[in-house]
C-alpha cells in the first residue's frame, strides 16, 4: 500500500481488511484538538479514536491487542496521525 491519507474511512477500510472486526468504529476527533500538539490546523486527520472487536484479539492482552491495531495502521501513523485512542472490545 502506498502512502495513504489519514481519514476515518480509509482507516476503517484498512482495519476491516487486516483484522476482520465484528465491531468497528473509527472517529476523527481532530477538531476537538485544535491548537494542541500534532494538530495540522485543518481539524481533520490527526487525532482518531478506534473502537474495535476482532477474533484476532482472543486470548491476547490489552497491550497485544493495541499492538495489532497500531501495526495495521502504521502507514497512517507515518502519514500524519498524531494520536490514536484505541478501545478494544470483546
Amino acid at each position: 500500500m502506498s502512502q495513504v491519507e489519514p481519514t476515518a474511512a480509509q482507516m476503517e477500510l484498512c482495519l476491516r481488511q487486516v483484522l476482520q472486526p465484528s465491531r468497528l468504529e473509527v472517529i476523527d476527533e481532530s477538531a476537538q484538538h485544535a491548537g494542541h500538539a500534532g494538530a495540522n490546523g485543518t481539524g481533520f486527520g490527526t487525532h482518531f479514536r478506534v473502537r474495535i472487536a476482532s477474533q484476532f484479539f482472543t486470548g491476547k492482552s490489552r497491550v497485544a491487542r493495541h499492538r495489532l491495531v497500531y501495526d495495521a495502521l502504521q502507514e497512517f501513523m507515518a502519514a500524519g496521525v498524531h494520536a490514536l485512542a484505541i478501545e478494544t472490545l470483546d
